[in-house]
């Protein structure tokens, strides 16, 4: 039997499937993954329509970890923001160019790279916070604040 879900709004009706034997059927519109997709793709909508200086989520994610825990090595960074090796580079790289990090060589280990935010890096992040606080706000406005709470530790219980 599958169980309704309503969502706030009424916008869709969606059911989460109950499985039979080793077979159920599928649909695009009940899956977990439909709708994690879609509740990013507006978080990344109102990101990119609040947040200043043309900042991507992942680098924003980068500058803020990388100022709580600076000086610190790219692949830690990578691990701290949830980022493979080759997504933290590119975002490393782009986030050196614009002037935000610092990078220089570990003085135990010439093949790992040493990162800190440099002035206009540490600027950038205390000028933005607000703005990603208000960001998170508003992704959330649909949700009261017990769903909100229920939301992130459901997320954080699957992640």
């Amino acid at each position: 039997m599958d169980v309704p879900f309503k969502n706030k709004g009424g916008r869709r009706k969606a059911v989460v499937p109950e499985v039979h034997g080793q077979q159920t059927q599928y649909a695009l519109g009940e899956q977990i993954g439909f709708y994690l997709r879609q509740a990013n793709q507006r978080h990344v909508a109102i990101f990119a329509g609040l947040m200043a200086e043309k900042l991507t989520t992942t680098q924003w994610a980068a500058l803020v970890k990388l100022k709580e825990l600076q000086p610190c090595s790219q692949g830690n960074l990578g691990r701290e923001t949830a980022m493979d090796m080759a997504t933290i580079k590119g975002v490393v790289d782009r986030l050196v160019k614009r002037g935000f990090v610092h990078t220089a060589p570990d003085a135990t280990d010439a093949r790992r790279l040493v990162l800190t935010l440099t002035a206009e890096g540490e600027a950038t992040v205390a000028r933005n916070l607000s703005i990603a606080l208000q960001i998170s706000q508003e992704t959330l406005s649909t949700l009261t604040l017990a769903e909100r709470m229920m939301l992130m530790e459901l997320l954080q219980k699957i992640c």
